[in-house]
């Protein structure tokens, strides 16, 4: 791993854990064993160190949703999309603390403005062409609530209790969609 994925790697931890505010970029040095100008050439700045983060967990997100699914049916769409969230969900618990850190932090939602939007545009757009197919008329309203659906299982799961049932309500939400 060259020292700018370590950087990012070690950034991205830091920030989960700690949050963006509370983790000094003298932290990130000290951790990945670098020096502060290293990461000036690389990211500019802490909040470019941010944005980098945050452009490559939205290029993982991008990548799940460019599954071919032409063959299968809405729900099947549905239903592969949930088994990808929930076994991300589980294996890259990182990746979702990470998430939900710098979205509810007043600070790091002006930093990354643009890009939650750019990301929560794309997580839209393809949620609503697979509900469009399912109930047009309802598509838009479906596709809202089926995320924030999966938003507040994330949540529960990531950061209220500490033992979820993870697992039963994956199967319980997948025949949930996969009916309709």
């Amino acid at each position: 791993m060259d020292k700018r994925e370590q950087i990012i790697e070690i950034a991205t931890k830091l920030f989960s854990e700690r949050g963006y505010e509370n983790t000094p970029l003298s932290v990130v040095c000290e951790k990945a064993n670098v020096s502060k100008g290293l990461i000036s050439h690389h990211f500019k700045s802490k909040d470019g160190l941010l944005r980098e983060i945050f452009s490559k967990t939205t290029k993982l997100i991008v990548e799940i949703n460019a599954i071919d699914n032409k063959n299968q049916n809405p729900n099947e769409q549905l239903a592969e999309l949930l088994e990808s969230f929930f076994s991300q969900l589980e294996s890259d618990k990182l990746f979702f603390h990470f998430n939900m850190n710098v979205i509810v932090q007043p600070k790091t939602r002006i930093v990354l403005d643009d890009l939650i939007k750019e990301r929560s545009t794309f997580i839209l757009k393809k949620t609503k062409e697979i509900f469009d197919k399912i109930d047009a008329n309802n598509s838009l309203i479906n596709s809202h609530m089926f995320i924030a659906e999966l938003d507040g299982i994330a949540l529960n799961y990531l950061g209220i209790y500490e033992e979820f049932p993870l697992e039963q309500i994956k199967d319980l939400i997948i025949k949930k969609y996969s009916k309709q």
